[in-house]
C-alpha cells in the first residue's frame, strides 16, 4: 500500500501556467534552445517556504528567463506530486529538489540542470 495511493500513476499535471513541457529536441535530433518552462514552489505557507518562493523568483531574474514562478500551498496538489518534505522545486512536472531552502545560486543549477538556461 502507497501512502497517497499514487503507486503506479503518474501526477496529474496541475501547471496553472496551462503550458506543457515542450520536446527538447528537434527534428533532426539536435537539442532545441531553453524555452519556457513551468517553475512551482510546493508549500505550506510558513516562512522557509515563502523564502524559497522568493529565492526562485530571485534565480529566474538573475538568470534572464521570461518564465513566472508559482507558490502552490493547496495541500491536495502538493500530495499529488508526492512530497514529503516542504519546501519544493518542480520544474516542468519533475520535482528537483525538497526539504530545505535552496539559495538563489543552487536554484539557478537546478534551472541549468533542467534544460531552462542554455
Amino acid at each position: 500500500m502507497s501512502l497517497f495511493n499514487l503507486k503506479g500513476k503518474k501526477p496529474v499535471p496541475v501547471c496553472l501556467c496551462k503550458k506543457a513541457p515542450e520536446d527538447k529536441t528537434a527534428a533532426d535530433g539536435t537539442a532545441k534552445a531553453a524555452g519556457n518552462g513551468c517553475i512551482k514552489v510546493l508549500g505550506a505557507g510558513c516562512k522557509s517556504c515563502r523564502q524559497q518562493y522568493e529565492n526562485v523568483k530571485k534565480a529566474i531574474e538573475a538568470a534572464g528567463l521570461d518564465v513566472q514562478a508559482e507558490y502552490i500551498t493547496d495541500m491536495p496538489l502538493v500530495m499529488q506530486y508526492g512530497v514529503m518534505s516542504m519546501p519544493a522545486i518542480v520544474i516542468n512536472e519533475t520535482v528537483a529538489a525538497s526539504g530545505r531552502v535552496l539559495k538563489p545560486s543552487e536554484v539557478k543549477q537546478l534551472l541549468k540542470e533542467a534544460g531552462l538556461l542554455g
